[in-house]
């Protein structure tokens, strides 16, 4: 069934889709570089250590892909990190994504390359700076 009226909104929901993901993605970062929020798995990594290092890119890629800077390639990275995540991490745990609680790899993977192809729809500073027009 087609909704053309929705069609309309597609650049919107795209940056709403890209705002909310970013958002989340920055939370495993300050989970990791910061100890916040408190209680948050992994928790507060060392200095240097692998999850910092994976901190570190989630921090600013995902802070890039909040506010439509350079999106595709701070998307197609953070896909990149959270593939490896994945494989290294999570699949050793077991094979189910459910049970390896690797869901939030995947999805997150899946969810940056399809911003890496997409790009960053309304609302961001790559579109405003290949239009040169303001943000609306």
């Amino acid at each position: 069934m087609e909704l053309p009226w929705l069609s309309r909104w597609q650049p919107q929901m795209l940056a709403i889709l890209r705002i909310v993901v970013a958002l989340l993605f920055i939370e495993h970062a300050t989970i990791k570089l910061l100890g916040f929020p408190p209680g948050g798995q992994p928790g507060l990594q060392q200095v240097g250590s692998f999850l910092w290092i994976a901190g570190l890119i989630e921090l600013v890629t995902g802070v890039l892909v909040l506010v439509g800077l350079f999106t595709r390639p701070a998307a197609f990275i953070a896909a990149g990190e959270m593939a490896v995540a994945y494989w290294m991490v999570h699949a050793k745990m077991g094979f189910y994504p459910a049970v390896n609680m690797g869901e939030a790899a995947i999805l997150f993977c899946f969810v940056f390359l399809y911003l890496a192809a997409a790009g960053p729809g309304a609302l961001s500073i790559d579109s405003a700076r290949l239009r040169k027009e303001p943000i609306r």
